[in-house]
């Protein structure tokens, strides 16, 4: 199965969010629809960066190096 690690962006609170999920067209519906308790504030949420694992435990390491990081240096460093 895939999964993928992805930053969002949420422009009313200034802020990005990073996860990992197995279908991440159904996640970001979820994100957006105020169904994700962390996120339901800073609708809309839009995906600025997203990549395919081979597996939850990949998907997990790169979201940790991510949140370590911080999404926004990440992303600057790309």
């Amino acid at each position: 199965m895939e999964y993928w690690t992805y930053i969002l962006y949420s422009e009313t609170l200034n802020k990005f969010y990073t996860g990992q999920t197995n279908n991440l067209d159904a996640r970001i519906e979820r994100h957006n629809l105020a169904l994700v308790k962390s996120t339901k504030n800073g609708i809309p949420w839009k995906l600025i960066y997203s990549t395919k694992q081979s597996s939850r435990t990949e998907a997990i390491k790169l979201e940790t190096k991510i949140k370590k990081r911080g999404a926004k240096r990440f992303l600057e460093d790309l």
